[in-house]
């Protein structure tokens, strides 16, 4: 009895030793020889794992930052210039720094400004909500309110106001991931350049409808009148599907946008000192009245040579 438990035993060790040998040889023989620089990236990133630079996660960021010719197509939203300064050390590139940014929401429709006019009883989900029906309001545009950004967010970086009922950004704490940009049903969340010093401007309103019914829905809507547009000097505003839009590129921080807006559609955030919309309102108006001036002078030159013209045909 003693010699077949030795036997059983000596066999199946025998059997677990091949086993094992057969399994190193193919593993050595499959085996994927990761490059040791997408460890190095990998830490160097926060890892927060977000997806807001278009990946999956930072080891799927690392993997193809390692094998890209260069970093034109690759940016960390979270943490910034500083750690792709550290993902270009170790791969040798060279980066661009780019402006930092902000979440920006872009919906004036709080209580005040846009009526309920019906009661949603459904699930607390602004994508299930979209995909019922327009939102309680006039508006078929605006926020509808179920906080699906917040939820999105993992730095806690968004929250619901319950006296506007509108999410609102905690700039300190926004990275720019994007995650509420991709998780809101109605797109209103934008992502912006920050400004010099936090210092920006922005039209809050995403309404296409045409100017009565975009102020039937909301007291603050964009009407899209075009006087913005026709007020800025920079070309950085533009009027679209009844709805003007800000370039932040273009934009020099004036202001003028601001205080010609009927509706009061137009934000201006973080500026030392509040507007004197009159004061700037009656700039507009001196420089749009000699603009006239100029541009009758320029016609009225113009007649008399017509004339010899004519004359002398």
């Amino acid at each position: 009895m003693s010699t077949t438990i030795i036997w059983t035993i000596a066999i199946i060790s025998g059997l677990g030793l091949l086993l094992a040998l057969t399994l190193y040889l193919v593993a050595q023989r499959f085996k994927v020889v990761e490059d040791p620089r997408i460890e190095q990236v990998e830490k160097a990133m926060p890892g927060a794992n977000c997806g807001g630079c278009g990946f999956a996660g930072c080891h799927a960021f690392a993997e193809s930052a390692v094998k890209a010719p260069n970093l034109d197509n690759h940016y960390c939203p979270v943490g910034g210039n500083e750690t792709m300064k550290q993902v270009a050390g170790i791969l040798g590139f060279e980066i661009k720094e780019k402006a930092p940014m902000v979440a920006v929401v872009r919906c004036n429709g709080s209580c005040d400004n846009r009526p309920r006019i019906n009661e949603y009883d459904g699930s607390l989900s602004c994508k299930v909500k979209a995909s019922l029906y327009s939102g309680d309001t006039l508006c078929a545009f605006g926020c509808l309110g179920c906080g699906d950004c917040v939820e999105a967010c993992r730095f806690g970086a968004i929250s619901m106001d319950p006296a506007t009922g509108l999410p609102v950004v905690d700039e300190e704490k926004c990275t720019a991931c994007g995650s509420c940009v991709k998780a809101c049903p109605k797109g209103i969340i934008e992502l912006r350049n920050k400004g010099p010093r936090g210092m920006r401007m922005y039209v809050s309103c995403v309404n296409k409808d045409k100017g009565p019914a975009a102020k039937k829905a909301c007291a603050a809507a964009c009407i899209g009148c075009g006087i913005c547009a026709k007020t800025c000097t920079h070309d950085a505003i533009v009027v679209e599907n009844n709805v003007a839009y800000i370039d932040f590129a273009k934009c020099k921080l004036c202001r003028e946008c601001e205080a010609m807006c009927p509706t009061g559609a137009i934000h201006g955030v973080n500026f030392p000192k509040p507007l004197d919309k009159e004061a700037v309102k009656a700039r507009v108006q001196e420089r749009q009245k000699k603009a006239r001036e100029a541009a009758a002078a320029a016609a009225a030159e113009v007649k008399p040579e017509v004339k010899k013209e004519v004359d002398n045909g």
